[in-house]
């Protein structure tokens, strides 16, 4: 009778440890296939954000060879057109007794004078020589340095000099919001000054933008960003997703700052 209840107590705790080894096996089953899961939906994700990479950069890369397309274009046909007029005005003899041709005449040559001088600063800004040529922080210089009037508008930069270009293409999207951000300032912020910083490290390139003129918060650039009217800021947003940086609006009592990081390993 004994060795009978013995052996009932051995079968069930047999029967026991091969249930517990079952539940075992199920639940590594269980885990091993919400593991693979897991990685399949993060390989999908992230399958999913190189795509979405490569269409920004494609669309960048596109945006910047139309630029350079219409650089060309203004510089050696139009540029072109207009010089020629300007000479063919020159030539011009004023046979005619009235007192408004000379002034005319005058006027003429002024504005095609400002028509050349407007052409070649669109080529320019188009073509970015400068900073292909010398860098980052000098074409944020020469861009400030144009558009400044200190009668209106006061404006001055301390940039990091330390800051060595990545690649080109880097340099020209951070350029381009740079100017994106300091048209939008210029056109409905009215400020009277404007200082532009960067600080470069290991880490990142970080610009900041203050002004002392009517600003935004970082709540409603968040709402302005994806309206139909707010294409400026949309193509700053497009930017800071494709270089995986930061754009942050803020008020303090002095003014409003737009700062801007860009990741060192950032590369397009």
């Amino acid at each position: 009778m004994k060795q009978t209840n013995d052996d009932i107590r051995l079968l069930l705790f047999m029967g026991i440890a091969v249930m517990l080894s079952l539940f075992a096996s199920i639940l590594l089953i269980f885990i091993f296939f919400q593991r693979k899961k897991y990685q399949y939906q993060q390989k999908i994700q992230k399958l999913h954000q190189t795509q979405q990479n490569q269409l920004i950069e494609a669309a960048v890369r596109s945006e910047e060879t139309e630029r350079h397309r219409i650089a060309e274009e203004l510089h050696d046909e139009v540029g072109a057109i207009l010089s020629a007029s300007k000479l063919h005005l020159q030539g011009v003899k004023i046979n005619v007794i009235d007192k408004n041709n000379e002034p005319r005449y005058e006027k003429g040559q002024e504005l095609l004078d400002m028509a050349i001088k407007q052409v070649r600063g669109i080529s320019h800004n188009l073509h970015s020589s400068i900073l292909k040529e010398f860098g980052l922080n000098e074409a944020i210089r020469h861009f400030t340095e144009k558009i400044a009037n200190n009668d209106l508008i006061f404006i001055t930069t301390d940039l990091d000099d330390s800051y060595t270009t990545q690649t080109n293409e880097n340099d020209i999207s951070i350029y381009r919001m740079v100017q994106e951000l300091m048209n939008n300032i210029l056109k409905h912020a009215r400020p009277q000054k404007i200082h532009i910083t960067s600080v470069y490290n290991q880490d990142a390139l970080n610009i900041s933008i203050f002004h002392n003129g009517k600003g935004l918060s970082h709540a409603q650039y968040e709402e302005l960003k994806f309206n139909k009217q707010g294409l400026g800021l949309k193509a700053i947003q497009t930017r800071i997703i494709l270089l995986k940086g930061e754009v942050s609006f803020n008020y303090k009592p002095e003014g409003y700052y737009i700062n801007i990081s860009i990741p060192r390993a950032t590369t397009i």
